[in-house]
């Protein structure tokens, strides 16, 4: 074998691993294994040991690095696997100097997360096999929500230069990739950090008006208490702007919500949903929504299951609650695990049929779809859609959907 990457978690670590891979390259890392992991819940860190010892199984002569926010804040952990050569932290893993080793190499190099205080733009060539590709706008976290373990794992909100941003996009065009997604831990608490303090609908707006051959943009997970006036102006009326955004909820009952330590009431949610569908009705709402967090009774329970459909939210990212070490959250009182797994049960079901509800709502439109691999492409709301007949990933072909189902629109060429 020469290299792989192993991607575990969100869309800011698809794209990190493509810069693992290209300066572990520019190392002359070859026959090792890289697993990149996620931190967010008990159960990604026990995913994340289950992949490594997969990986030794697979590879008994490679070497194993270990990597991502669960090496960064849970470092001993990994170190204690027999089947791991090292562990690498957050701060250290997108530079090439980390994948030179030799004798003197330390087998566990994770440094003070907290400490960092910059964040580079890293240029990539693009992304192998897949049609999008996601570009970091920022890293880090200066909230403290009471069950999220993620600001250990990344560190202080840092922002990336907005001329590099618009390089790495521009790159990217030029490749030929067609629509692309800003992505980051907290993208909304964007420039903060920055000279002149530009919020992220300027940096948004930069990139439409510098980089007009990219016909599709998307945005990662927004904070309806962050999002400023001309992000929402721009999401209401720019057509090459995607009309589909992934909130970041949590819960919807106000008291849950406070004990949360979140900065948004059900209240906000849900007039920032209403007054972008006022101005864009094709707009199309996702959200993250924990289940059973400590303290939910089932009265705040059902709020929640309320709020899905008062927000009119079609694709929903449930988390049963995961206590994490180190968070104020995992000091509550914890509901019995049974009844955390019938909440989200619950959640997941009232998203399929949202989504459903949604897809009901394509049949007979004419979509300009993104195509991801053969047959399978993703319309402008996110929808999937299964095409009639094999088209080129990455291209855009205008669709005619010809009926649905619950989990996909069913389209043909127009």
């Amino acid at each position: 074998m020469s290299l792989e990457v192993i991607t575990l978690g969100c869309r800011l670590n698809a794209y990190e691993s493509e810069v693992i891979r290209a300066r572990a390259r520019e190392a002359g890392l070859t026959d090792a294994v890289i697993v990149n992991t996620c931190a967010v819940t008990a159960e990604a860190v026990r995913q994340a040991r289950q992949t490594i010892r997969r990986a030794r199984k697979d590879h008994p002569n490679a070497r194993v690095i270990v990597t991502g926010c669960a090496a960064q804040t849970e470092a001993e952990t990994f170190a204690r696997m027999p089947e791991v050569d090292q562990v690498l932290g957050n701060a250290d893993k997108l530079e090439a100097r980390a994948y030179a080793f030799d004798a003197t190499t330390e087998r566990v190099r994770v440094n003070d997360i907290m400490a960092v205080r910059e964040q580079a733009g890293h240029l990539i060539a693009g992304f192998d096999g897949r049609a999008r590709a996601f570009v970091q706008i920022q890293n880090g976290c200066d909230h403290r929500c009471t069950f999220c373990i993620i600001p250990y794992g990344r560190g202080p909100s840092r922002s990336v230069a907005a001329g590099e941003v618009v390089q790495n996009i521009r790159a990217l065009a030029a490749q030929g990739l067609r629509e692309v997604v800003l992505t980051g831990v907290d993208i909304t608490a964007y420039g903060a950090d920055l000279p002149g303090t530009p919020a992220l609908g300027r940096l948004v707006e930069q990139i439409l008006r510098l980089v007009p051959e990219l016909p599709r943009l998307r945005l990662s997970s927004l904070d309806v208490a962050e999002c400023d006036e001309r992000l929402v102006e721009l999401l209401g009326s720019e057509p090459r702007l995607m009309p589909h955004l992934h909130l970041s909820l949590q819960a919807g009952h106000d008291m849950i919500l406070k004990r949360m330590k979140r900065r948004h009431t059900t209240a906000q949610a849900v007039a920032f949903c209403d007054a972008l569908r006022t101005r864009r009705p094709e707009i199309v709402f996702g959200a993250d929504l924990i289940a059973g967090f400590p303290t939910e009774t089932d009265a705040m329970f059902d709020a929640t299951l309320r709020h899905v459909a008062d927000c009119g939210l079609t694709y929903l990212h449930v988390f049963p609650f995961s206590a994490r070490e180190r968070t104020p959250a995992a000091r509550m009182p914890q509901l019995p695990g049974n009844i955390v797994k019938d909440r989200a049960a619950k959640l997941r079901n009232a998203g399929a049929v949202a989504l459903a509800q949604h897809l009901t709502t394509l049949n007979g439109a004419t979509l300009d779809v993104l195509v991801e691999q053969d047959t399978l492409a993703r319309a402008p709301s996110f929808a999937p859609v299964k095409l009639g007949a094999s088209a080129t990933p990455g291209s855009i072909l205008r669709a005619r959907v010809l009926r649905t189902d619950a989990r996909f629109a069913y389209a043909e060429a127009a």
